[in-house]
């Protein structure tokens, strides 16, 4: 039994005419008559009692209707998410970002843009460190990745676009004396003791806190490590040291901590888009899109 045997039963049994049924179909009576005795050989009942004058449907045609003109709503159904599905209307999209990510402008308004405009795909969200990111896109574990590593970062297999720069920020206590600076260059942290990441997070910001003390012509004291960026500023609120971190966190407000930007060249923490090195999906193909939205649109105006 074929989809068309079902579809050839139900016009006849919608119109009670072979002729009728044949024209809606577009094929010729004589092979719809064939078909039909096909249908009801297959099964072992007739579907049909005939005379000249009419057609009429059999109790086990009338049964048989029921779930014919189901089994074609849910193969028309299937067809038609398989379709939205190839193009990348309907599934799931995995997304990684970084912990600095739900602080800046960018994700708030990338994930609402997204959903707004393909609410059937599901987000699966996932915060990971870039490190970590880079080897779930490799393992097929993440479609897509929002990474603090600058374009030519990416290691193989990865395909990678720079999206920005974040500016980076001094975390002091309020209490220390550069606290009520407009702004500071590193040079002036070099008798500082420092909070970070731990080197094997998986941050790119230990390497660049290295690289900007060296530059000062200082090696950087580290005091204290933590995994996360908001505990960093806490430690700060403490007193146990100072900490380095993107701008967007600055709208934490945690008493006795202030914010300070660095006038030093290189003071920035680049923001890109990773995905796996071969054509998007389309799913993938439309966060892109978004994506590409959402960076055109000036700050505030979305």
């Amino acid at each position: 039994m074929e989809l068309r045997h079902l579809r050839y039963f139900v016009a006849v049994a919608e119109t009670l005419s072979f002729t009728r049924a044949a024209e809606r179909l577009h094929i010729g009576q004589p092979p719809l008559s064939m078909q039909i005795r096909d249908l009801e050989e297959e099964l072992g009942a007739r579907l049909f009692e005939r005379s000249r004058r009419k057609v009429a449907l059999t109790e086990a045609g009338l049964r048989f209707l029921e779930h014919a003109r189901a089994i074609l709503e849910r193969a028309a159904r299937a067809a038609e998410e398989a379709r939205r599905a190839a193009a990348g209307e309907l599934g799931e999209l995995r997304v990684g970002f970084t912990s600095s990510l739900p602080y800046s402008e960018m994700l708030p308004a990338l994930l609402s843009g997204f959903r707004r405009r393909h609410p059937e795909v599901r987000l699966q969200l996932r915060e990971l460190f870039t490190a970590a990111q880079f080897a779930a896109l490799a393992e097929g574990e993440l479609d897509v990745g929002l990474v603090r590593v600058g374009a030519q970062g990416a290691p193989p297999g990865i395909a990678l676009q720079e999206l920005g720069r974040d500016p980076l920020c001094v975390v002091v206590h309020a209490s220390h004396a550069l606290a009520q600076r407009a702004a500071i260059s590193f040079a002036e942290l070099a008798e500082e003791g420092f909070i970070t990441f731990p080197r094997g997070a998986g941050t790119g910001l230990p390497d660049l806190l290295q690289t900007l003390a060296g530059a000062a012509g200082f090696v950087p004291k580290i005091v204290q490590t933590a995994r996360e960026a908001t505990t960093q500023i806490g430690l700060v609120a403490a007193g146990l040291g100072l900490a380095v971190l993107p701008a967007p966190l600055s709208c934490v407000r945690i008493p006795r901590v202030r914010y300070l930007p660095l006038t030093d060249a290189g003071a920035e923490f680049p923001l890109s888009v990773a995905w796996p090195d071969r054509e998007p999906a389309p799913v993938t193909a439309r966060f892109l899109a978004v994506l590409e939205e959402v960076r055109a649109t000036p700050p505030g105006s979305a």
